[in-house]
């Protein structure tokens, strides 16, 4: 199984999904490691990605998903903000996929990125993300106004309600 922890830059994907990984023993991956230096380049100027931009990450990132599944599962932090680039990784998944989504608003958000001193995301980028995010509808939505420990409790307390139901 996948764990696709989703959410806007600065929500705490890295952090929670790291957490996640190591407490159900899974290995964690960040999708930002998988952008092009060009990607990388634009955000640092502010600069938003455009879904072509965002075509060879998913692509590069989707290159994953079946060798992960095959070794057991993952947990992937991905900002997955719209409902297609879900769709194409949960398919890339053979659909074996759990979304957790990190929900915040926007001052919460501001407020932790502006404290970032290693992210090569500019804090000015986080309205465009709020802008594009389609919140998904079938995904474990989650508070991150938690504590990180709290937040992987609940998570890890929802997943194990879900496999008990689907169990019987």
């Amino acid at each position: 199984m996948i764990y696709l922890v989703m959410g806007v830059s600065g929500c705490g994907k890295t952090y929670i999904g790291s957490l996640l990984a190591e407490k159900i023993g899974l290995p964690f991956y960040d999708a930002d490691d998988f952008h092009s230096p060009a990607n990388i380049k634009k955000m640092k100027a502010g600069i938003p990605l455009s879904d072509k931009d965002r075509e060879p990450w998913l692509r590069a990132i989707s290159a994953n998903l079946t060798d992960w599944q095959k070794r057991g599962g993952a947990v992937l932090a991905c900002s997955a903000l719209k409902q297609k680039y879900r769709i194409l990784l949960t398919k890339t998944a053979g659909g074996k996929m759990h979304t957790i989504y990190l929900k915040g608003s926007y001052n919460l958000i501001l407020k932790r990125m502006k404290k970032r001193k290693h992210s090569f995301f500019s804090a000015d980028l986080l309205e465009s993300q709020f802008a594009v995010l389609e919140e998904p509808e079938h995904a474990l939505t989650v508070s991150i106004s938690h504590t990180p420990r709290d937040i992987v409790h609940k998570i890890i307390g929802e997943l194990q309600k879900l496999a008990d139901t689907t169990a019987t």
